[in-house]
């Protein structure tokens, strides 16, 4: 199993960031696409929406295909075609083309998400792994944080045409990345041929380990939190708490540091404490702290409680996803795509419904927000504790999963 190069795994870290640098960056020109567009704030948002369908839908096709016919052309391939939407969008002469681009660029960008993950899961694993995926975390964690105060920056100077412009160029940028520092991770030796029927079994082999499940459960529930905080942010911070727009973009780059420091903290922390105890630690924190908000928000105490329990919160999330994507991943080596695909699905797919969720009582509450991440926290817990649980024989030793060479915890 060849290690992976530094600048290899930086390049990967950079393609997952493509999707939230997509997500993320044009949301300040909403209002205006509304007009520019002749829409609705709905219909305009649908391009959000249609987005991250693409987005979960692509995982699920890319994936599997990735295990039959090699990660290196169809990351290529997507890259390409990410890039190539992202100028529709650009020159979009009004909003149906506009959707439809998006659900084009979420398709193909999706191939930089699960692949990466492929990639790593096909050359490293266990600790080696764990301290990768952790790595990724910290690279590709600071996109979410960048991209809207980039976008909003950019917007007075190149409208939100020239957003998906820069969008458009950073793809082409991931293309050369490809070319230059990406490798082929699965030899032809290790690929799964037989169409589309070797897809429905590869899916109903990962589908059927249960601790796999438990473990992308674990990951995708916690993520899920997550997108509940980014989804309420602005209206809790200003609304709620009164924070001003410079107040709020400060504790939101706050939150996502503590973010990036606690999975470079779990990265270095890798070989001194195994990956499923980190992971079944910050799970814990992520419970205790989501309870402590709902309990403080209920009880309208301070600002400052609830902006120091969502930093702890978010920070949490440093030793679950990465520790919960190794894990998940190092169950199923023989199907590494459609393992990183499902969850990646799951991920995205939950963090969708969250989305409006959280505003149902209006923009002045934080109790939808609270409320949503102690119950996804709390389904991330028991999906660790009931499902990702290796069987042991009678003397204490692994199960079969693990005598299979597949990483528990």
């Amino acid at each position: 199993m060849t290690a992976l190069r530094t600048p290899t795994v930086v390049a990967l870290a950079l393609l997952t960031a493509i999707a939230p640098l997509a997500t993320d960056m044009y949301l300040p020109a909403l209002p205006t696409m509304v007009g520019d567009l002749g829409s609705t704030a709905s219909g305009v948002q649908l391009t959000l929406t249609t987005f991250l369908v693409g987005l979960a839908l692509g995982q699920l096709v890319i994936g599997p295909l990735s295990d039959q016919f090699g990660r290196r052309r169809l990351l290529l391939a997507g890259t390409v075609v990410c890039a190539l939407a992202g100028a529709v969008c650009a020159i979009a002469p009004n909003e149906a083309v506009l959707v439809a681009a998006r659900f084009v660029q979420g398709f193909s960008g999706a191939a930089g998400i699960v692949l990466s993950r492929a990639v790593i899961a096909d050359r490293a694993a266990g600790e080696r792994a764990a301290r990768l995926f952790s790595l990724m975390m910290v690279i590709s964690g600071v996109a979410p944080v960048v991209a809207p105060l980039l976008g909003g920056s950019l917007l007075g100077a190149v409208g939100w045409r020239g957003i998906f412009w820069i969008l458009a160029a950073i793809a082409v940028v991931m293309v050369l990345a490809v070319v230059a520092v990406v490798p082929e991770s699965l030899p032809i030796e290790r690929r799964r041929p037989g169409g589309l029927a070797a897809t429905w079994r590869a899916a109903r082999e990962v589908l059927g380990d249960r601790v796999y499940l438990g473990y992308t459960l674990t990951f995708a529930f916690a993520f899920t939190s997550m997108f509940a905080y980014i989804s309420a942010s602005s209206f809790v911070y200003q609304n709620v708490l009164g924070l001003s727009t410079v107040q709020y973009s400060i504790a939101f780059a706050a939150n996502a540091f503590g973010l990036v420091a606690a999975s470079a903290a779990s990265g270095a922390l890798t070989g001194r404490l195994a990956p499923l105890t980190m992971l079944r630690g910050g799970v814990a924190v992520l419970v205790v702290d989501c309870a402590a908000l709902l309990a403080v928000v209920l009880a309208g105490a301070p600002r400052w409680g609830v902006l120091v329990l969502l930093f702890l919160a978010v920070s949490s999330l440093g030793f679950v996803l990465g520790n919960a994507t190794s894990l998940a991943t190092g169950r199923v080596p023989r199907n590494a795509g459609t393992g990183s695909a499902v969850l990646g699905a799951l991920q995205f797919g939950l963090g969708a419904l969250a989305s409006p969720v959280v505003g149902l009582a209006g923009e002045s509450d934080a109790r939808p927000m609270a409320v949503t991440m102690v119950v996804v926290a709390v389904l991330s817990l028991l999906s660790l504790w009931t499902l990702a649980r290796e069987r042991v024989d009678a003397s204490g030793a692994p199960g079969a999963a693990v005598e299979r060479g597949m990483i528990g915890g």
